[in-house]
């Protein structure tokens, strides 16, 4: 019901942090090649501490394998130039939550496709980002809060 979808993140621990937040959360977490670090890399199994049984996850050589193996369910992609709050929208169950790399986030290209999709969180002016991480975490509970938290206690 909830996508996590990290396109060529480039940073362990941030992923790791994103796989212990799938995990509890029940979220299925998909990393886009090219990664950063290997999947056996101990600071992602650190930062994921022992929540990976809980874990699914899939792994996708490059975005356009993603997009053949996952065409339906909308698209919403963070990213610090959308113009659309990440609290101004009705997240549809199935989507899938779009994440780019660290250092540059998404692609244009892949901003382009998605137009409507495309969501950001407040932050001041002066500040460039968020840590993936964290930012992960503050639209899946906005999602699961307006679906009114299934599954979880």
């Amino acid at each position: 019901m909830l996508n996590i979808v990290l396109v060529e993140p480039e940073i362990p621990p941030n992923t790791g942090n994103v796989a212990r937040l799938c995990a509890a959360t029940g979220a299925t977490l998909h990393l886009v090649k090219p990664l950063g670090f290997e999947i056996s890399d101990k600071q992602l199994k650190r930062a994921g501490l022992d929540y990976w049984h809980l874990l699914d996850i899939c792994l996708y050589e490059n975005f356009a394998e993603f997009e053949e193996k996952n065409p339906d369910g909308p698209r919403y992609l963070a990213t610090t130039k959308a113009k659309c709050l990440h609290t101004e929208i009705q997240y549809e169950q199935g989507g899938y939550f779009l994440f780019g790399k660290e250092t540059k986030g998404l692609a244009p290209e892949i901003l382009e496709r998605y137009p409507d999709g495309a969501i950001r969180l407040p932050m001041r002016e002066e500040a460039r980002s968020l840590n993936l991480s964290n930012s992960v975490a503050v639209v899946v509970y906005e999602a699961l809060r307006q679906w009114g938290n299934p599954g979880l206690v």
